[in-house]
């Protein structure tokens, strides 16, 4: 045997990214976080309600407009905007991720095939949710519309505002339809919507016509139904996504 000793080789070291001459190297990227599961993203979107789904009183928004002499009505305007924007994309993420969930389901119990085409239907129905997030909906830019050009701002607003309604409720009913006969056929019952609950279009050149004419005062009833309507609305999700987080934890 040799007296000379081995030589030991020191572990191999992360290399640096490349820099410039004279720079400091720069740290090692940190991995991102994993991405969440299709059944965390469920139980997510569900508790985010509190953040998207502003839930008004009209008479006390009534109330402090007077006592700030219109200052708080602008922040009631901003509000309506704001919050059909973000419950749309909370429930498009929503249903999304139960959507995605139960195929996953689907797969392991070896049914995606046959229950591809409602999954499918499913999709077309998220589609329309997906593309009202492009809508021009920034609150800020229309409050300060509403300011320049109050009254007039406010009538196309809550024109606009109604018709993503109907288009968003419509679109919800029937992915709620699709994902309720998909869970039965998972093993899980789901309630589907009622589709006598589905908002209808207003009558929009009467409520025009009907602000024109009383000088304004018919614009108290419109911001009532623009609060009210969408109360319910909420409402209504809140109890089908209970449903829809026990059914997913009970898949899980």
């Amino acid at each position: 045997m040799s007296d000379t000793p081995q030589e030991t080789r020191d572990p191999p070291q992360p290399t640096p990214a490349a820099t410039q001459p004279g720079q400091p190297p720069r740290p090692l990227a940190m991995p991102g976080p994993p991405p969440s599961s299709a059944a965390v993203r469920v139980r997510l979107a569900a508790q985010r309600r509190g953040e998207s789904d502003y839930i008004f009183s009209y008479w006390s928004a009534l109330g402090w407009t007077i006592l700030t002499l219109g200052i708080y009505g602008l922040y009631v305007f901003y509000q309506l905007v704001r919050r059909m924007r973000d419950h749309n994309a909370r429930r498009l993420e929503l249903l999304d991720a139960a959507a995605t969930f139960a195929w996953e389901q689907a797969g392991r119990q070896g049914r995606d095939e046959e229950l591809a085409p409602a999954f499918q239907r499913a999709a077309g129905h998220l589609a329309v949710l997906r593309r009202m997030t492009s809508d021009f909906r920034e609150p800020v830019i229309w409050l300060v519309l509403a300011v320049v050009a109050s009254g007039i701002t406010q009538i196309v607003a809550f024109v606009l505002l109604d018709q993503d309604l109907v288009k968003h409720d419509q679109a919800e009913a029937g992915a709620g339809h699709e994902l309720s006969a998909i869970y039965g056929q998972l093993g899980q019952q789901l309630a589907s919507p009622d589709p006598n609950r589905v908002k209808r279009p207003d009558n929009y050149a009467g409520r025009i016509v009907a602000a024109i004419f009383s000088l304004g005062i018919y614009m108290f009833w419109w911001y009532y139904n623009q609060m009210e309507e969408p109360n319910r609305h909420f409402a209504g999700n809140w109890a089908q996504e209970d449903e829809l987080v026990k059914a997913v934890d009970a898949l899980s």
